[in-house]
């Protein structure tokens, strides 16, 4: 099984691109309607759907396509749009220098409800006045994208920004109130790098909230408050998006997985995964490499 395709560029023509913009109709197009093989990005995309029929998987989870949704694909997100016809809509990718040049916090996203790294990413269902706004915001981009005005760029960010913060409002738990970087925003940007750093050796609750200095119902609190889940849940959804990821594009056995995991005994690491799919490895990867074919 061949390692998963990652692109590291917004745009493979242009190396210095950090932002893009283009129609879904017009990729297809220029695909012949081909699906593209499952990869990842190094940067942020949003799919902006009018019209679809088909299916998007992210991170093996499995989303029918439809008309009126919004898609958020995190950076290091592995996903695969598969398209039955043609759609209409637009796709958007931006990197984190895009966001710095444009004086985006990094922050700003980060504070969002939209980029879920790790377990499900469902697509954003507006009512038809929500996508209206949305679209426009899209419409406005696409223009000055395709535009030579002056400072494009700096007004790319500033509609960018405003589509974002009208999506997050539709969706969010705390919706932003300001550019202002709170506590407990700050504790979840410090949770989810330790997460990415540490899943591998640590499963507890308790380590990363030692190593926060606060206690694991602070911990729990707070990410519940900010992203909707418990920070046993964070960690777990961490673990699981990895093992399949390791399962389905590596040779690893699952032995060797369940240690590189940080499981004591590949039965630990089978249970578990169990538990949180239904399936054991073996099913899981078996299932994926049929449904490939």
């Amino acid at each position: 099984m061949s390692i998963v395709k990652t692109y590291q560029k917004v745009n493979a023509e242009n190396q210095d691109a950090s932002f893009e913009i283009s129609k879904m109709e017009d990729i297809y197009t220029k695909r012949n309607g081909q699906v593209d093989e499952p990869h990842r990005h190094n940067f942020y995309t949003v799919l902006i759907i009018n019209k679809a029929k088909g299916q998007h998987k992210i991170d093996f989870n499995t989303y029918e396509l439809a008309d009126k949704q919004i898609f958020f694909v995190a950076p290091g997100q592995v996903h695969q749009v598969i398209e039955s016809e043609k759609s209409i809509g637009f796709v958007m990718t931006f990197s984190n220098q895009f966001l710095v040049e444009n004086f985006i916090p990094i922050s700003f996203i980060d504070s969002l409800n939209l980029f879920q790294n790790y377990g499900q990413s469902p697509p954003l269902l507006p009512v038809k006045e929500q996508f209206e706004a949305i679209e426009n915001f899209a419409n406005q981009i696409f223009k000055l994208f395709h535009s030579d005005v002056k400072m494009k760029s700096l007004s790319i960010g500033s509609f960018l920004k405003l589509l974002l913060i009208e999506c997050n409002n539709i969706c969010s738990i705390n919706p932003i109130e300001s550019d202002v970087d709170t506590t407990g925003d700050n504790l979840i940007r410090a949770f989810k790098k330790a997460v990415n750093n540490n899943y591998k050796k640590e499963h507890s609750t308790k380590f990363y909230a030692d190593g926060l200095y606060i206690t694991p119902d602070h911990l729990n609190r707070t990410v519940k408050a900010k992203i909707g889940t418990t920070a046993k849940d964070y960690i777990q959804a961490r673990i699981i998006t990895e093992a399949k990821r390791l399962l389905y594009f590596s040779d690893s056995s699952t032995k060797e997985i369940a240690y590189e995991l940080g499981f004591n005994e590949p039965a630990n690491f089978s249970a578990f995964f169990k538990k949180h799919t239904q399936l054991s490895p073996l099913h899981f990867k078996k299932n994926e490499i049929e449904s490939k074919v």
